[in-house]
């Protein structure tokens, strides 16, 4: 049979789609927003720049290199990764945020011209009624803020993405306003913010469909428009696929979801399902590497049950689930073996299922637990490791396992 008749997709019944054809371009911001989580470390630069050359396996299109307004330390850094993605010829496109200040502009242009890289520059300014009435802006301020960051940053030479936060609780007048000023001073991209996770997939269609109908298509230019996606309700994977869907050319995010409060949408799993739909097609085998590459730089803990690069994602003890997988295997099809209890085929990112045992194992998962080790399934053997699992209250050991098998050996020998 094909895969396709193994499966009947209701995913495809219905409005949401990502066309195939178009490029679906991925923004990371793992060494930036990822950064500003209060709970993470800032890496040294050697880990930064190891986690920007694994961007680059994934395929990843632009990375965020940092905030070199921010001081000494960060302006170094940004500098050494822009040079690594100079001498090491990488194909990632470099991007650094800056507050629509020029003592924030400015040393964006100055680490483009030493490094001889074209440096897109995020200028981004707060846009929504709260935001406003909090800081005591009027729009008339923004308006003028914009056109003065806009074309200062134009002036040195410098592609800009203008940034307007907390778009999706703005009210469409300034967010029209905003985004003419923008781009009437040069801007090439402009990024449509859910920066506190406010948005549902619908909200974010909305949106996403009212910048291109109503500002980027009367503008008469190709200008790229991203979404940036917080995750505040649980909400930054579906609503960063719906931004796709409306018509966004590139959406932002960090590995693990890393980022302010509880972070941004999680790069790895914007990846997955994009390939899951069909539309990018790469070796996505480094993907954990990437993950916990990540993880160990900035001082997180993966969850055993995050998704595809979790300790649990493709692994079980249960018997009805272990038993379906052991029969898949037995057909000599790792495809089906990978999806018969699986939404997220494994092997498609580098991985395997993994059958353990437990008090809810049946005997076929110590069978096969044997039989992978090169060990003879004996009734003995399996009765012994198949009992002492049911009195368990937790899975065993492999150590535990191999314990139960020497035993065995041993009074079986007498």
């Amino acid at each position: 049979m094909r895969y396709e008749d193994w499966i009947h997709d209701w995913n495809t019944q219905g409005r949401f789609e990502l066309p195939p054809g178009r490029k679906y371009m991925l923004d990371d911001e793992s060494l930036r927003d990822g950064l500003q989580s209060p709970s993470v470390l800032d890496p040294p630069i050697g880990v930064k720049i190891e986690i920007l050359h694994l961007m680059e396996e994934l395929g990843i299109d632009s990375v965020n290199l940092g905030l070199p307004g921010a001081g000494p330390r960060a302006c170094a850094d940004v500098e050494r990764l822009a040079r690594e993605i100079v001498s090491a010829k990488l194909k990632i496109r470099p991007n650094c945020a800056a507050r629509t200040v020029e003592a924030d502009i400015r040393p964006v242009a100055e680490i483009s011209q030493k490094v001889g890289i074209a440096i897109e520059t995020a200028t981004f300014l707060g846009s929504s009624p709260i935001r406003r009435y909090a800081e005591d802006w009027t729009v008339d301020f923004l308006l003028r803020t914009t056109e003065e960051a806009v074309t200062y940053t134009r002036s040195l030479g410098l592609p800009v993405m203008y940034v307007t936060e907390d778009t999706t609780r703005c009210d469409p007048e300034t967010v029209k306003k905003l985004y003419t000023t923008a781009l009437r001073c040069g801007a090439d991209a402009i990024v449509v913010c859910d920066t506190v996770g406010h948005a549902t997939p619908q909200g974010v269609r909305n949106l996403i469909r009212f910048v291109r109908e109503e500002i980027i298509q009367p503008s008469g230019r190709d200008i790229r428009l991203d979404w940036h996606g917080h995750r505040d309700r649980g909400l930054a994977v579906a609503n960063s696929l719906a931004a796709f869907e409306a018509g966004a050319d590139q959406v932002h995010g960090c590995a693990l979801g890393i980022g302010e409060r509880v972070g941004n949408a999680p790069m790895d799993l914007l990846l997955v399902n994009l390939k899951l739909a069909g539309v990018i097609d790469r070796d996505l085998s480094r993907l954990r590497e990437y993950c916990e590459k990540v993880a160990r730089a900035v001082g997180v803990t993966i969850p055993p049950n995050y998704p595809v690069v979790g300790r649990d994602a493709f692994r079980t003890a249960t018997g009805v689930h272990a038993a379906a997988v052991i029969k898949a295997y037995k057909k000599d099809d790792v495809r089906l073996a990978n999806s018969v209890y699986s939404g997220v085929p494994s092997h498609l990112f580098g991985l395997d299922q993994v059958i353990e045992i437990g008090s809810m194992s049946g005997k076929s998962n110590v069978i096969y637990w044997l039989e992978k080790r090169g060990l003879t399934p004996t009734d003995e053997l399996v009765e012994r490791i198949f009992n002492a699992a049911k009195q368990s209250d937790r899975l065993l050991t492999e150590e535990e396992v191999w314990a139960l098998c020497g035993t065995a050996a041993r009074a079986s020998s007498r």
